[in-house]
């Protein structure tokens, strides 16, 4: 079989896992594909060693664009975008994105590789911890909205940084504010959408003299591993939009934070 087939194929199969994932935590997905998509690189040879993961971080921005888009449909469909606050998250996250997307593709591959473990591995241990703790009972609600788009703002700059769509930051974020975690699920969706266009917006134009279109790329996004991502992640986002109006809170909690640690070990030790 042609080597360029098996590889859209594997990225296929990915893009379902993942597309599933990003209906059902809102994380649009890059913290599966970032990590899967390094070793599917690394094994067809696809560009040197030292810009693979730079490589798959841009490519799993561009694919959260299409398979967010799909989750936010799915979520305010069911009514889960809280769109009173949502556009002060989206305005902070978008300017975020665009700034990290030039600097992180000047970094060294190994610093963005730490950075992505160490953000990885403290979510985890904060939705883990969060999923176990009795009900909390305070009053604490949302800050002005202000604050609210500089803390979006920040995470929007990490989240590009590491080729995620924002959920795996955002919704903590949102959940300590005591925002509904299914409603956290959704702003974390729509906001994907906003990090996913400006962060490839900026791997692009950073990796266009690295790479041409003739070679497959886009900047620093490899096409035909988006095209097989997107291909069927776009149709399997829905479904885990509607798992999560049928899932316990504390069991969306622990599937999430079980997943980041298992990509916090593979990331240290790939």
């Amino acid at each position: 079989m042609n080597e360029l087939l098996l590889l859209i194929i594997y990225c296929a199969l990915l893009g379902s896992g993942v597309g599933f994932l990003a209906g059902l935590l809102g994380i649009g997905g890059g913290l599966v594909i970032v990590p899967v998509l390094s070793i599917i690189l690394v094994h067809f040879a696809v560009l040197p060693a030292e810009q693979v993961v730079v490589a798959a971080i841009a490519t799993s921005l561009a694919s959260i664009l299409f398979t967010s888009t799909s989750s936010a449909i799915a979520h305010h469909k069911n009514g889960n975008v809280p769109w009173q606050i949502a556009p002060w998250i989206m305005t902070g996250v978008a300017i975020g994105a665009l700034i990290s997307g030039f600097v992180a593709a000047l970094l060294p591959e190994q610093i963005v590789r730490l950075v992505f473990t160490l953000c990885v591995l403290l979510i985890a241990l904060k939705m883990f911890y969060s999923s176990n703790k009795k009900h909390d009972v305070s009053k604490r609600g949302l800050p002005n909205k202000g604050l609210l788009s500089l803390l979006s703002c920040i995470t929007g700059a990490l989240s590009a940084m590491i080729g995620i769509g924002g959920g795996a930051l955002l919704v903590p974020l949102l959940t300590y504010f005591k925002v509904d975690i299914k409603k956290a699920i959704g702003c974390a969706s729509a906001c994907g959408i906003v990090i996913a266009l400006f962060g490839s917006v900026g791997y692009i134009s950073s990796g266009s003299a690295h790479f041409s279109l003739a070679d497959g790329f886009a900047g620093f996004v490899y096409l035909p591993a988006l095209l097989g991502i997107v291909c069927t992640s776009w149709f399997t986002a829905p479904l885990g939009a509607k798992a999560t109006a049928h899932l316990p809170v504390p069991l969306i909690k622990k599937i999430f934070a079980c997943l980041l640690l298992l990509i916090a070990v593979n990331m240290y030790f790939g």
